[in-house]
């Protein structure tokens, strides 16, 4: 088995019992365990959220492209107003 069939195996397993983990945990502690969940879910979202807003508000913008024939077509242009 290749490393990266041996780390599938291994995250199917862990799964698994982390399904049956929270399935018994949800029948015992219903109420507690939907609320974490939720709480973790947002907590989540909004993180991802501030995360991407951060990146936007601290990322500079880009450079002004300048492209070399538009460039000319204005200098052509303005030399025939002139004339």
């Amino acid at each position: 088995m290749s490393k990266d069939q041996t780390i599938g195996a291994g995250l199917l397993v862990v799964s698994v019992i982390g399904i049956v983990v929270y399935a018994m945990l949800l029948y015992l502690y219903a109420l507690i365990v939907l609320q974490v969940t939720a709480f973790v879910a947002v907590a989540i979202v909004l993180g991802i959220l501030a995360w991407i807003g951060w990146t936007m508000a601290t990322t500079p913008p880009p450079a002004p492209l300048e492209i070399p024939e538009a460039s000319a077509e204005t200098e052509q242009a303005t030399e025939s107003k002139k004339d």
